[in-house]
């Protein structure tokens, strides 16, 4: 269960005491946050110098007037991060979680996200880059973080410089690169609880002066969390008695339930099956020229997760379903990444450039198993969403020229162009009571091609008026060009003549005679365009301190949606002041940051039923306020501790919108445009949310003898209670407080080899990240995504 923790106001002095203590000890340390990206300090007793490159060139992240959380390697190693879903907590005001029917994760930062940005349609608040390269679709976020030498998150709004689609944020992942006369590498194997398989490892190779190449791979798997729970068992009497009482008292076209329906054996639902290799070279013919490529594949053939009964039916497990679609996922992907940089003249031009290739499918069990049949096609409903197949292509290219060295006025000119071509298959059968029964309402959402074209031209520069005083200026004009093109929902016509079996994979729905008509069509031409803004302020207080204030704007297109329905750009404006210092010598950072966010026409989306028929639907919503404050605090406890702690505070208050969900059970909507059931959710907070929240983290390292070390860490975690939804139902929609623990130990031994034990969630916290209904609006079931329970491995690993 859910740890309980005392009040906030009570249990705030801990942690806070404890940062106080260490800053009074006078020690100095890298927390993960903030940790370096590569290289050390010349000085073991100070912080290493962190650079970053969230203004697209190399800047030390104490003098970046940037809200930016870097994540090293090294720190990615002790949380033992394997996707962005064990990053989440390291970063002040970043939230996520697993969507099950698609396998994705959606993010949230600083309030704003989306949890429908898992469809072939949205697109996500927060932009993911890799190596500078945008991957747009919300997949991207499932793949595996290996060989890193860091990630860089940037909170705000980044419209000049990053783009379309980084709203209220960017995550941009460093892979690492090859290095030029140096032959080295490492490889790392584990073992854990559910059967956990780990493997990972890279090797430097210089093949020439000038030419280097490096390779990398991972590989981890872990059987399923999630039990199966067995086949309901009904004698035949209490089958027919209910089936009687469905049809005017009449046997006739009974059959009797067929236990087999119900899956025993098998992948488990929330198992991981994921590889991934990638290839990088570097070539360096001069000091003026850099060129970086690398070929990347991505395997997934691990199932989704599950939807758990937050209260478990009598008799079963915390952990189980009754489940009657058996689990699967099968992802592929593959990307191309180029950098070409060129100095020359006090200017560096760069041009970077991408390519994604991704296809896709999985089933799905959406009726996750509530409710129990009564006879085979009465009492329950059997529904599946199955991603027959899925697929995009894409492809990025972007110029940019900037002056480099010190200047009284720094410039940055760019282009950039995207395109994108992807299409899916979507099938939802639902029967009554189980596949035997007869159809309660079926259709498939096929969406042959939808295409992006996304355009740009920005620029920004900045004047140094003093040697303390900067000022800054960014402007980016988007252009975007969306096409929906052939899309069609094709839904179940009730024709007697026609057999009542789910729709599956190998029944095309377009053929006539097979039961369907296209119900949506979703032909559609969208073309909008946006300028987007940066004026920042920053002040050098001293060498060590800076002050900065900025007024930045993010945006993200509009588009179509079922049934070609247009629905408009949303838009948000950040007002920011912050603090970044260097205390103690070096040996402590302390980075403060405050905001306001007005965000307006909030794209919001969710699966409907209007007239019957099941689609996605998208509305503008008025828009929210947002406010907050976030700290981050790291430092050296002696020469042998690091500590890092971070604080978020956030305040959201949504603005006008009627919003409606089949993922939820809501009252009969007065306005029949929006389905059939809908709530007006002005005012509410923004979900994912939560008021406060804590990450506390230390390592300690002891020397021993011949120069072996041991470091024991402990990573906590701790945050108020935050809504689920836009909906806030009530305590079925909601996470309540919580804290959450992880231990690990690290020997390591001089002569390059070590082992490492850890435990994830040792309290065994069952934290909910998203929520539904089943049942009524009256007496919901209530169902929930979950946090893995706990967990624990070893590694050991070599370094070479």
């Amino acid at each position: 269960m859910t740890t309980r923790s005392p009040k906030p106001r009570m249990f705030l002095g801990t942690p806070v005491q404890l940062a106080v203590i260490t800053l009074l000890a006078g020690a100095g340390s890298v927390c993960a946050q903030t940790a370096p990206a590569e290289g050390t300090a010349a000085d073991p007793t100070k912080l290493p110098v962190v650079t970053v490159t969230a203004t697209k060139k190399t800047t030390s992240l104490q003098k970046t007037p940037v809200a930016i959380t870097a994540v090293s390697a090294s720190a990615l190693e002790d949380v033992h991060a394997q996707t962005l879903l064990d990053v989440f907590n390291l970063v002040p005001s970043l939230q996520g979680t697993g969507q099950g029917d698609h396998g994705i994760v959606s993010i949230t930062l600083r309030g704003i996200g989306n949890d429908s940005a898992k469809t072939e349609y949205a697109d996500p608040e927060v932009a993911l880059f890799v190596d500078g390269v945008f991957s747009p679709r919300p997949e991207g976020a499932s793949t595996l973080l290996f060989d890193l030498d860091g990630l860089e998150v940037l909170r705000g709004p980044q419209g000049t410089l990053w783009g379309r689609n980084s709203t209220v944020g960017t995550i941009n992942l460093k892979t690492a690169k090859p290095v030029l006369k140096s032959q080295s590498g490492y490889f790392e194997g584990g073992v854990g609880s559910y059967n956990r398989l780990g493997a990972r490892g890279a090797v430097n190779v210089p093949i020439n002066d000038t030419l280097a190449m490096r390779f990398a791979f991972v590989h981890e798997q872990h059987d399923g969390y999630v039990d199966y729970q067995r086949s309901p068992q009904l004698s035949l009497a209490s089958q027919q008695t209910a089936y009687a009482a469905a049809n005017g008292g009449s046997l006739t076209g009974f059959q009797a339930l067929n236990p087999n329906l119900f899956v025993q054996g098998g992948p488990k639902y929330n198992a991981q099956n994921q590889s991934a290799a990638r290839v990088s070279f570097l070539f360096k013919p001069s000091n003026e020229l850099r060129w970086d490529l690398s070929f990347e594949q991505f395997r997934d053939r691990g199932t989704p997760s599950m939807s758990l009964m937050q209260t478990p039916r009598a008799g079963e497990k915390f952990w189980s379903a009754l489940i009657d679609t058996a689990p699967s996922l099968s992802r592929d992907a593959t990307a191309v990444r180029s950098r070409v940089e060129y100095d020359f003249n006090g200017m560096s031009l760069a041009y970077v450039a991408g390519i994604g290739r991704f296809k896709g499918s999985g089933t799905y069990d959406q009726d996750l198993g509530v409710q129990i049949p009564t006879s085979f096609t009465t009492g329950a409903n059997h529904q599946e969403d199955n991603t027959v197949w899925s697929k995009y292509n894409n492809y990025s290219h972007e110029l940019t020229l900037q002056s480099t060295g010190k200047k009284n006025l720094d410039w940055m000119l760019g282009v950039y162009y995207a395109a994108e071509d992807n299409g899916i298959r979507f099938d939802i059968p639902i029967m009554n009571g189980t596949q035997q029964g007869t159809v309660g309402w079926q259709g498939s959402f096929i969406q042959p091609k939808e295409t992006v074209d996304s355009k740009a031209v920005f620029g920004q520069i900045t004047f140094n008026v003093t040697d303390a005083l900067h000022l800054t200026g960014g402007l980016r004009y988007t252009h975007d060009d969306r096409k929906n093109i052939g899309g069609r929902g094709w839904f179940w016509t009730y024709d007697a003549t026609v057999p009542q079996v789910p729709l599956n994979a190998g029944l095309d729905p377009t053929q006539p005679g097979n039961g369907y008509s296209a119900g949506n069509i979703n032909d559609a031409h969208y073309t909008g365009s946006k300028t987007t803004y940066l004026l920042r302020a920053n002040y050098d207080l001293s060498k060590d301190m800076m002050v900065y204030g900025s007024i930045s704007t993010g945006y993200k297109s509009g588009g179509s949606g079922d049934g070609g329905l247009h629905y408009g750009p949303e838009t948000l404006t950040n007002y920011e002041a912050g603090l970044k210092s260097t205390l103690m010598d070096g040996r402590m950072t302390f980075n403060l940051s405050a905001y306001h966010m007005n965000f307006k026409d909030f794209q919001f989306s969710a699966p409907v039923i209007v007239n019957g028929n099941r689609q996605f639907a998208y509305s503008n919503a008025e828009g929210a306020k947002v406010s907050g404050l976030e700290a981050e605090l790291a430092a050296r406890v002696g020469n042998d501790g690091k500590l890092g702690l971070t604080l978020s505070y956030t305040k959201t208050k949504l603005g006008e919108l009627v919003a409606a969900s089949n993922d939820y059970q809501l009252p009969a909507c007065f306005d029949p445009a929006l389905g059939g059931n809908c709530l007006r959710v002005t005012g509410n907070e923004l979900p994912h949310a939560p008021k406060f929240a804590l990450q506390l983290q230390y390592e300690h390292t002891f020397n021993l003898s011949d120069g072996n070390t041991l470091a024991p860490r402990i990573s906590y975690h701790y945050q108020t209670a935050n809504w689920l939804s836009v909906f806030n139902l009530g305590d079925g929609d909601r996470q309540k407080a919580y804290s959450t623990a992880d231990v690990g130990l690290r020997y390591s031994a001089k002569k390059n080899w070590y082992v490492d034990a850890f435990i994830r969630n040792l309290s065994d916290a069952r934290v909910k990240t998203s929520a539904g209904s089943a049942g009524s609006f009256a007496n919901p079931i209530w169902t929930a995504q979950y946090i893995a329970p706990r967990t624990f491995a070893i590694n050991a690993g070599y370094n070479f």
